[in-house]
């Protein structure tokens, strides 16, 4: 049961990741992305295919962070020029398109058989030691990140990058030039998702293109949305929320008797849908965001 504890845990923080950079996106700056999972993607295979070929584990993680703001920026560049729904479409299409990719280029991804033997972190101390350290490290650095924006939003960027947020037109007319903060921003949250991918790829030690569906960015918008948009602390909340909804339909199966194995997958799924439905209907700004006046 321990070891179940430090795995479902271990997830949260990696999704909490997720959701940090996701929320400076949208919730700071209202600019919409549903293609985080790419960059999640990215720096999986980034660190782990560094890895696989001697790299240091501390180097292949700053090498996925890296990949994944530099290909955030061509996002940047296409958020000066969209609406809000045309990016969306954009950056769903660019995840799409990442998944696509690192699953037809055989040579470089291992394609649909994807990447065994990934090297574990903190590995050498064996057994739960093991576990125990990779939540440690990722609790340091969801922190960190924590931390880190919590300065952003306090400092004279974070309300300019508010006021873009609210009125991109009047910070233009104030001589401000929102397009290199919309730029900064997309590069941010995407290295934090590159951070997450490396820690997933090196718990999990397997990945391939189909652990990287749009369903995992849908997955990050729940709990910011659940948790209020715009909060750091409800982006943590929303994320245990979530998980802990995902995580505990689980064990439906005990009280509901007669529901077969592949039944109780939709089951599952229509109470997880049904539960988050519901808090939005009645929580609509979610744990920790303002009221609607």
């Amino acid at each position: 049961m321990d070891a179940y504890l430090v795995a479902v845990s271990t997830m949260v923080l990696i999704y909490a990741l997720l959701a940090i950079g996701l929320n400076l996106q949208y919730g700071e700056t209202g600019l919409i992305n549903f293609g985080h999972v790419a960059f999640f993607a990215l720096g999986a295979y980034t660190s782990s295919l560094l890895a696989l070929r001697g790299w240091p584990l501390p180097l292949s993680f700053g090498a996925a962070a890296a990949v994944a703001a530099l290909a955030a920026v061509p996002l940047g560049v296409a958020a000066l020029r969209l609406r809000e729904d045309y990016l969306a479409i954009v950056t769903l299409g660019f995840s799409e398109t990442v998944r696509i990719v690192l699953q037809e280029e055989k040579q470089i991804t291992n394609g649909v058989q994807g990447v065994p033997g990934i090297p574990k972190l903190f590995a050498g101390l064996g057994g739960t030691a093991t576990a125990w350290a990779i939540l440690l490290a990722l609790l340091l650095t969801v922190a960190g990140a924590a931390w880190a924006t919590h300065l952003l939003k306090a400092s004279p960027l974070g309300r300019l990058l508010r006021a873009i947020r609210d009125n991109e037109a009047a910070v233009i007319a104030l001589g401000k030039d929102p397009a290199r903060y919309k730029i900064q921003v997309f590069m941010f949250g995407a290295a934090l998702a590159g951070v997450a991918g490396a820690f997933y790829a090196h718990f999990i030690t397997f990945i391939s293109p189909e652990q990287f569906v749009p369903l995992v960015t849908f997955y990050v918008w729940m709990s910011v949305i659940l948790g209020g948009v715009g909060s750091l602390r409800g982006a943590l909340a929303g994320t245990l929320l979530l998980v802990a909804f995902l995580e505990g339909s689980r064990f439906l199966r005990d009280l509901i008797p007669g529901v077969a194995e592949v039944q109780m997958a939709s089951v599952r799924l229509a109470v997880v849908g049904l539960a988050i439905i519901l808090f939005v209907l009645y929580r609509p700004q979610g744990l920790f965001g303002r009221a609607p006046r």
